[in-house]
């Protein structure tokens, strides 16, 4: 059986996992060693906080709303609950940003919230 080298290869293979670990601190960005490792745990933090954060916005909305709503006397729940009932689809996004951008048409949705809570 033929010698198969591997020289290309395994360059190509090294340089990519040290062209990503390019500013990393210490030996994380010159060791190959180091590098890999850091890498690795790098790609599966990003996998992680790619799902992390859509659970993060959320929560921060949820905050935003039931704040704005708090200030016109109703609970972020009670508000909800009488949206739906309403028939108004608005996202919590929106909401959010409507509570900061636009207090004025807020206030008419938290009317119609409250007229059929």
């Amino acid at each position: 059986m033929s010698r198969v080298k591997t020289n290309v290869a395994s360059r190509k293979r090294k340089k990519k996992i040290m062209k990503m670990a390019k500013g990393y601190r210490g030996a994380r960005s010159r060791a190959y060693r180091r590098a890999k490792e850091q890498v690795i745990r790098s790609l599966a933090y990003a996998y992680r906080d790619r799902r992390n954060r859509k659970r993060d916005f959320r929560r921060l909305w949820i905050l935003r709303i039931n704040a704005a709503v708090r200030n016109e006397g109703m609970t972020y729940s009670q508000f909800m609950g009488a949206l739906k009932k309403a028939g108004v689809l608005v996202n919590r996004k929106r909401l959010a940003q409507l509570s900061i951008e636009d207090p004025e048409a807020f206030r008419e949705l938290v009317q119609i919230a409250l007229a059929y809570r």
